[in-house]
């Protein structure tokens, strides 16, 4: 090959190429240097803010509500971990959700719904967010998992459980779904036990998980517990042993209040019909009233005590003072007052044991009647007694201008004016306290508080060794005797009040206090409407005072009366008891 034809072969350079990549390079890295500068320097905030409302989170931490325990610690109330099962319509349609029915129908057995209005619901949505049942166990809770429906899933939430059921239900009260008190003691003391959650700023991963704790947007703050002067214990001995006696007397409602007399502190407090929190199908709005702070009635001669003490505190009379009740009536200004038969002439101490109406009336007579009232007042009758709870009722003690003779001697037994059982069982309380009126309390206390004194110790002391016949033989209510212990009490027997009269329902009563030497235990015992031939105080409500008090003083120690010894069991004072009382 000639020299001329090699020279040709020799590959010439393409200068405009290179020239035209280098350009090329230089304006993507120029693009890429101009992109990250606006990054960084001219739209921070925006890029920034785009991807936090892809990744920030506020995460709102689970607060249990607290327990309510009785004065021992045993739990009355307290918040177990269940789940609810929500439904991401979007999800559901965006994962082919609707696919296997199979999955449907197996989640909706499992929940015990119908599965063609379940499916149908999801459906029909357009939000992102459908509950489909809540509070479900973790059993069922693990099942739905591992049905692994597209967009159906799971969310901590609690339940309430009531270990002690309907033996208090109508004082603990219960939660709604979203664990809000509504009733009792649960609503009473709902910001107590709520607490509030703690809420989080939170960085999470596509995938849900959290990657990053940011800041505390609000402080949480733990809920507390609420313990109450409740003793469980005595609690079920009165649940028992009213429930019983309502039964057997087929009688409307019963209730019973134990007060702890040195404390002021409310040990008991029971009524029927109840409920089981627990099992809520089928609960009538009468079974959540709580008898004994909302249901009042004519005491009867329960508050015949009062009028002696309130005479003898006066000086109108002296405990050993003989007043004649002959010939068994006596005609007022507006009526006529009787006794069951003529006492004749009696001291004071055997007219009271004996239920003399007309006694009660004569003293009653030689007061002025505001100092009577007063005196009822200060014995907490018509007055709230410091229990501080929903739906109290402070009953009807009567204010008027004028009064007839007859008006003012049927106030002297519990006629005229209306009481609950828990300002009956306070009454007691302050005579078997010395004359010291201290506020009632649901709730343990740290420190006893000081009381008022508005009865002398001496006139408290001479009224309570009078109730004592009452309870022994002769009196009008031997089967609220307690083996082993002397007894201080007053049956109550009144009738129900209709339009125009009374008609032929009565209320049953029964209040004392034990030891009778030393006051530990008050106690109010009220049977509503007992049916058949039996329906005084002294036959249906005083076998309940006895068998509750019998078992509360052995539980709690109480030493017996000097020269009773206790002798076996209580089955001699309850029920089954042979004595018969009339009245």
């Amino acid at each position: 090959m000639s020299r001329q034809a090699k020279q040709k072969l020799k590959p010439t350079p393409f200068r405009w190429r290179l020239q035209l990549v280098s350009v090329v390079i230089l304006l993507v890295f120029g693009a890429i240097g101009a992109r990250a500068a606006w990054i960084q320097v001219v739209a921070p905030d925006q890029l920034r803010h785009e991807s936090d409302l892809r990744t920030l989170r506020l995460e709102t931490s689970e607060v249990q509500r607290g327990m309510i325990t009785d004065r021992n610690g045993e739990m009355l109330a307290v918040s177990v971990p269940v789940m609810a099962a929500f439904a991401d319509p979007k999800l559901v349609r965006d994962g082919n959700g609707f696919e296997d029915l199979r999955r449907w129908r197996a989640l909706a057995d499992v929940l015990e719904l119908d599965a063609d209005s379940l499916i149908a619901k999801i459906r029909d949505s357009r939000g992102r967010f459908l509950y489909i049942k809540r509070q479900v166990t973790p059993a069922v809770a693990e099942y739905i998992r591992q049905l692994r429906i597209p967009g159906i899933s799971l969310k901590p939430e609690s339940r309430r459980y009531y270990p002690a059921g309907e033996i208090t239900g109508q004082l603990v009260g219960l939660t709604n779904i979203d664990d809000k008190g509504i009733e009792g003691l649960e609503r009473n003391f709902d910001d107590w036990l709520t607490g509030s959650p703690q809420k989080m700023r939170v960085r999470k991963a596509r995938s849900g998980e959290v990657v990053e704790n940011l800041s505390v947007v609000e402080e949480g703050e733990n809920p507390n517990d609420l313990v109450l002067s409740l003793d469980m214990r005595l609690q079920a001995l009165a649940y028992k042993a009213l429930k019983r006696a309502t039964q057997m007397h087929m009688a409307t409602s019963g209730s019973l209040v134990i007060i702890d007399i040195p404390t002021g502190e409310i040990l008991a407090m029971a009524n029927t019909p109840s409920f089981n929190p627990n099992q809520r199908r089928g609960i009538q709005a009468y079974q959540l009233r709580n008898r004994a702070i909302t249901d009042a009635y004519e005491p009867g001669s329960v508050v015949k005590p009062l009028v002696v003490a309130a005479a003898l505190e006066k000086e109108l009379v002296t405990a050993d003072e003989m007043i004649d009740t002959s010939p068994g009536w006596m005609r007022v200004s507006g009526g006529l007052v009787r006794d069951g038969r003529n006492h004749g002439k009696q001291d004071l101490g055997t007219l009271l044991e004996k239920s003399s109406n007309i006694a009660m009336a004569k003293m009653a007579l030689q007061m002025d009647v505001e100092e009577l009232l007063a005196f009822y007042a200060d014995f907490g009758l018509g007055t709230y007694s410091g229990i501080n709870l929903d739906g109290e009722y402070t009953g009807n003690v009567p204010k008027r201008h004028r009064w007839s003779e007859h008006e003012r001697a049927t106030l002297a037994f519990g006629y005229g004016l209306t009481t609950t059982p828990l300002q009956l069982a306070r009454m007691y309380a302050i005579l078997g306290g010395d004359g010291v009126a201290r506020p009632a309390s649901i709730l343990k206390r740290r420190a006893i508080p000081e009381g008022e004194q508005v009865l002398s110790p001496q006139v408290a002391r001479q009224v309570v060794e009078m109730l004592i016949g009452v309870t022994e033989p002769g009196g009008t209510a031997t089967r609220a005797a307690v083996n082993g212990y002397r007894v201080a009490g007053k049956t109550g027997t009144s009738r129900k009040a209709i339009a125009g009269g009374y008609g032929e329902d009565y209320v049953t009563l029964f209040a004392g206090l034990a030891p009778a030497e030393q006051p530990r235990l008050a106690m109010a015992v009220v049977i509503n409407e007992p049916q058949g031939d039996s329906y005084h105080g002294g036959t249906v409500a005083a076998p309940v005072f006895a068998e509750v008090m019998g078992d509360a003083l052995q539980l709690l120690n109480v030493e017996p009366s000097q020269g009773r010894a206790l002798r076996g069991t209580l089955a001699n004072n309850r029920m089954g008891s042979s004595d018969v009382v009339t009245r």
